[in-house]
């Protein structure tokens, strides 16, 4: 699995982004989350990549000024009640452990969690012991993931012995009780 392949396995998760209108109000642009429904300054988010619904699709781009985005080459200007969608962010921990861990045990965590209605974007705590251990010859330990779908609650114990082989080991928890266990083995 190449980044390509990782960048589109992000792009595809639930609740990737915040979805909403915006409007200008007194000459500064407002967007309203759909969610939510609350309401933050479009200044909040230049430099990130946000989307806009144009012509019956999704057009990319980054906010290099409240009501400008830019395209490629192009340069749209928002106009009020436009639909907008803007990337969400990974907890910095949780982003530093998924690009940590090889290529088969990021996809067969991420689709896992997927199968459970959750996205990586639905974490709202991670704990990542293998971070500390950079320096390390021997890396094993155990890091520790909340996720949030505002339906349930999953806990992911992530036990990883990265010496001789690599082994890592998820095993999913969720409030109902129900428990799933992944674990891949390279020698």
């Amino acid at each position: 699995m190449n980044r390509q392949q990782r960048t589109k396995l992000y792009d595809n998760q639930l609740r990737a982004y915040n979805e909403g209108t915006v409007e200008q109000i007194n000459d500064q642009w407002i967007f309203f989350d759909e969610e939510t429904e609350e309401a933050a300054m479009l200044d909040d988010f230049l430099q990130q990549e946000i989307e806009i619904f144009r012509l019956n699709r999704w057009k990319k781009g980054v906010l290099v000024e409240p009501g400008m985005i830019r395209s490629g080459s192009d340069t749209l200007m928002l106009r009020d009640h436009d639909q907008v969608r803007i990337r969400k962010h990974l907890i910095y921990s949780l982003e530093r452990l998924l690009e940590g861990i090889n290529d088969d045990a990021f996809f067969q965590f991420v689709t896992t969690l997927n199968s459970l209605d959750f996205s990586i974007y639905d974490c709202i705590y991670c704990y990542n012991h293998l971070s500390f251990l950079s320096d390390e010859n021997r890396k094993d330990g155990v890091n520790f993931i909340v996720f949030d779908n505002q339906d349930q609650i999953c806990n992911v114990q992530h036990h990883f012995c990265y010496f001789e082989k690599v082994n890592d080991r998820f095993e999913f928890t969720l409030n109902t009780g129900k428990r799933l266990i992944i674990e891949k083995i390279i020698s």
